[in-house]
């Protein structure tokens, strides 16, 4: 019989999230010994609720099981790639949109944030390249702190034809690029929109960039010339929300 792939997930709010909304794919908990704390009592109970074996270990094994010293005392080992995921087909048949398209952004620590940016902004899908994107690794999930498990992700093999397909079927592309000419808060929202955000260092690729209906850029007031990629994804993000919900009326 063959046996589960599993990986390794850390900290109190992304095994949080995965007791909570998907169980089955937990496989084992380690949780620090003498940690007995509001925060992880949570975690206990709802292990306790769905069956989940829990090991009492030292701090020192934890962190030999996460490889990260940021493990917060709880670490948990799941069935690999079993999260089933919305195509991109079912998120274009809402009738209001907020996609977040990452073209590049290879850092898991960014990607992370990025995807924390895009819960909290209540982003409908985030999409990505396959073949540029590290996916949801255990240092993602740490970064996100629940928000890999509560946000769809999108991995597809032609980010380029993926974007055509957004096009197609009414969304509007906004791409970011320190080059353009148009601000960030001049430029148009729709009710049906994605954000392109470029990797930490080269931008959007040619081909991203030629599939944008717009290009934005953030205004600089500092003497930095740019920002971090996932500090300017939460910036852009939370600006089109609320120019989605001004057009309607909110």
């Amino acid at each position: 019989m063959a046996r589960h792939k599993t990986e390794i997930i850390y900290g109190i709010h992304a095994v949080e999230s995965v007791l909570r909304r998907h169980p089955e794919q937990v496989l084992q908990l380690w949780v620090q010994t003498g940690r007995k704390d509001r925060r992880m009592q949570k975690i206990l109970d709802l292990a306790a609720g769905q069956g989940v074996s829990v090991e009492n270990v030292s701090r020192d094994v934890l962190q030999r099981k996460s490889a990260d010293s940021k493990h917060q005392g709880v670490v948990a080992s799941v069935r690999a790639g079993e999260r089933s995921q919305p195509g991109l087909k079912q998120i274009l048949d809402k009738e209001e949109l907020l996609l977040l398209v990452l073209d590049g952004v290879q850092d898991p620590h960014n990607l992370g944030a990025c995807l924390r940016s895009a819960d909290a902004s209540g982003v409908d899908a985030v999409i990505v390249s396959k073949n540029r994107s590290p996916g949801l690794t255990s240092v993602v999930r740490n970064v996100a702190s629940g928000a890999a498990e509560t946000t769809p992700f999108i991995q597809v093999s032609n980010l380029a034809r993926a974007l055509q397909q957004l096009r197609d079927n009414d969304v509007w592309v906004v791409g970011t690029a320190g080059d353009a000419s148009t601000s960030l808060y001049d430029g148009g929202a729709s009710k049906r929109m994605a954000l392109v955000m470029g990797s930490e260092g080269q931008g959007m690729r040619r081909l991203t960039r030629e599939h944008c209906d717009e290009l934005i850029h953030i205004p600089m007031q500092g003497q930095v010339e740019s920002l971090n990629v996932s500090v300017a994804t939460g910036i852009c993000l939370f600006e089109y929300r609320r120019k989605q919900a001004a057009q309607n009326g909110a």
